[in-house]
């Protein structure tokens, strides 16, 4: 799954149109690589947003098949390092 539709599928962004400027504007990173939006992220990998405040880090834990899923269900899918 391409890294902008797994950061709104899994709600850790609102809107995809938000990640895509994200990560066109260059704050977000895989595996600190600065990523595309074409980037495909797998199970395991890091991914890092450079906030204006800081930034977070999350680990994919799982690929969503949906284009998008309950709120309650994220834990499932990422978990937020550090």
């Amino acid at each position: 799954m391409r890294i902008d539709k797994w950061l709104s599928a899994t709600n850790v962004v609102k809107r995809r149109t938000i990640a895509t400027d994200m990560v066109k504007n260059g704050v977000v990173f895989v595996n600190d690589i600065q990523s595309k939006a074409s980037k495909n992220v797998a199970v395991g990998d890091r991914i890092r947003i450079e906030y204006l405040k800081g930034a977070k880090s999350y680990r994919v834990l799982a690929i969503p098949a949906t284009k998008s899923i309950p709120k309650t269900h994220k834990d499932q899918y990422v978990e937020e390092l550090s």
